[in-house]
């Protein structure tokens, strides 16, 4: 997947100005798809080029120096619905994480790898109570359409996703602890 048909798609659920739609991807598309603000500026460009997207007049924001709302064309639709059906390979995660704990398993080196362990923890368990207060604010105790059971989906994929790497990180503290008891 590219960053273009994350922006295809926020732009479509909501026309923005280019700083909303940075801010959008700090709140939201960000989670599972992150992208700096010079990338999403980039991609912008790009897409307005292409025809993808356009300007959209707003009488509220007239002249010159005034941020530029943009909405999606129908030629931007019609790109993104047939991205919808294309097929993409699953693919593996990198995990920094992971190549750590096989250097530490390679040079016996356990000390650092276990705090990094805990900082990811940390992180994971930081990030998983923000998923959980998305999902209280968003979605707790609503009758959700369509469109906000399919978004519910994709909070719900990451909030399993928070849970599994702590649950994994919790085990490698536990694993890591006894081998060194071990030493």
């Amino acid at each position: 997947m590219s960053l273009r048909f994350a922006i295809i798609t926020s732009l479509l659920e909501r026309e923005a100005t280019g700083l909303e739609l940075t801010r959008r991807f700090d709140r939201s598309f960000g989670y599972f798809w992150p992208a700096s603000h010079q990338q999403i500026y980039r991609e912008l460009r790009s897409l307005l080029d292409a025809g993808l997207i356009e300007e959209k007049g707003d009488p509220a924001r007239p002249g010159r120096g005034q941020p530029r709302v943009v909405g999606v064309t129908e030629e931007g639709v019609a790109s993104l619905r047939r991205w919808i059906g294309e097929l993409d390979e699953p693919r593996p995660e990198r995990s920094s994480l992971a190549v750590r704990i096989r250097a530490a398993a390679a040079t016996g080196e356990l000390g650092g790898v276990e705090d990094a362990v805990r900082r990811h923890l940390a992180a994971h368990t930081a990030t998983l109570e923000t998923y959980r207060e998305i999902e209280r604010r968003d979605f707790a105790d609503r009758l959700l359409d369509a469109e906000g059971e399919l978004h519910h989906l994709v909070l719900r994929s990451g909030l399993a996703n928070e849970q599994a790497w702590i649950g994994w990180c919790e085990d490698a503290l536990e694993l890591l602890q006894r081998l060194r008891r071990s030493e």
